[in-house]
């Protein structure tokens, strides 16, 4: 019996790629200096490259490798690398200083009664809005964080817990992204936002290039494995900006031996995919409320930043529906023996989800064959996210909610 796959995919018909927007952006130069403010905050540490060796024999690869930023800064998510560095190079700028400043500097009484008392504000489905808010804190200004109806309380809660103002707006995150540009220009609110727009690019990039923090410590941790680079990257994505940080890195410090990378989407929020898919070379935004357990990557319109990034890069674009995810949470949480425990929320488990369809289910063979995963194969994954949500995620691991059909079970996939 043939059975139809749930995943989506399209190839990158891009041949030779200009590479020049990746230079510019993550140069190795330019991750080094995220990476030297970022060494700076009290409790900083570099999050854990996890080795899952055991799964990786089962499935018949060299060796699967998880980044696990569930535990960066007891944030609980990779979101604080972008935001807190944004925060940095936008107060950078209002001072106007062409030296590099240092954290104990910008918490100072003198660096505060320069700046006067800001107010950033933002809008987010949750670890981005966290993300600002501690940052603005811990620089002693306010912070005010717009988010979608469907926002889920304890990812509200997270965020007030850092002393930010909370306002819920109706309709979905891109809904929430434009009431806020209108309300901060009408209160004069410094907009720290991880999607861009015509006019807005130079925070979003910073946002980017934060990211790079995460892939600076990655190569490290490689190379101490005596591993040069992954062959393959699977990253999520929503509106692109990790998904580019990562990909624009890569081949930034690769060029034509970067390695493949795959991009990751929610079947409901594929702007990517549709953007690809339409083949015109310009973005395009999806309508509809988004709706995905993936809360993190919950949106409809591709950053304009990130787009020229991942339409050159990018291998190939994959969708998954809701369950994919749950399964790569429910992998996370039950390892095979000898092999780590990680604690994955929904957006940080799609990709593992979707690499073991790939693997084992049936009417897949295109997209196995395309990626030419075998036994040699280093495989890297991000947990952008832990437990964010804990009543979902129980019902995830706990309760079995968003279960895997039955004919896509991968024992009887063989």
């Amino acid at each position: 019996m043939n059975i139809r796959p749930d995943l989506k995919w399209i190839f990158n018909q891009t041949k030779d790629p200009d590479l020049t927007l990746c230079r510019q952006l993550f140069s190795p130069e330019i991750a080094r200096n995220a990476r030297r403010f970022h060494r700076q905050i009290p409790e900083f540490k570099m999050s854990p490259l996890l080795a899952l060796p055991n799964l990786a024999q089962m499935f018949g690869v060299g060796g699967i490798w998880v980044k696990d930023e569930s535990v960066r800064l007891q944030l609980n998510s990779f979101k604080v690398l972008g935001g807190s560095y944004a925060v940095y190079r936008y107060l950078k700028s209002l001072l106007n200083a062409n030296e590099e400043l240092t954290y104990a500097e910008l918490t100072s009484a003198e660096i505060r009664q320069k700046l006067g008392k800001i107010t950033f504000a933002t809008a987010t489905d949750g670890n981005h809005g966290r993300g600002i808010a501690w940052a603005a804190q811990k620089l002693g200004h306010d912070c005010i964080v717009y988010v979608h109806a469907e926002t889920s309380k304890p990812r509200i809660d997270a965020i007030r817990s850092y002393g930010a103002t909370v306002k819920i707006i109706a309709g979905n995150y891109d809904d929430a992204v434009r009431q806020i540009v209108v309300d901060a220009k009408n209160n004069g609110w410094a907009v720290i936002s991880d999607t861009s727009w015509d006019g807005y690019t130079e925070i979003p990039i910073w946002i980017m290039q934060g990211y790079t923090t995460m892939m600076a410590e990655i190569q490290e941790q490689f190379a101490g494995q005596g591993i040069t680079r992954p062959t393959h990257v699977f990253v999520q994505a929503g509106v692109g900006a990790l998904a580019a940080s990562v990909i624009g890195y890569y081949h930034a410090l690769f060029s034509a031996d970067a390695p493949r990378c795959i991009v990751v989407e929610p079947e409901t929020a594929d702007c990517l995919y549709q953007s690809v898919a339409i083949g015109d070379g310009n973005p395009h935004s999806i309508e509809g409320d988004l709706d995905t357990i993936m809360a993190g990557l919950a949106c409809g319109e591709p950053s304009p930043v990130a787009w020229p990034i991942l339409k050159q890069t990018a291998c190939c674009f994959v969708t998954c529906p809701d369950y994919v995810a749950a399964k790569g949470m429910r992998i996370y949480a039950t390892p095979l023996a000898g092999d780590p425990f990680v604690v994955s929320g929904e957006s940080g488990a799609v990709t593992l989800g979707a690499l073991v369809s790939i693997l084992r289910e049936n009417g897949l063979s295109e997209l196995r064959d395309y990626l030419r995963i075998n036994q040699d194969s280093q495989i890297l994954f991000i947990n952008t996210e832990g437990n964010t949500d804990p009543a979902h995620f129980r019902q995830i691991i706990w309760e079995g909610s968003n279960p895997v059909p039955r004919e896509h079970w991968t024992d009887s996939a063989g």
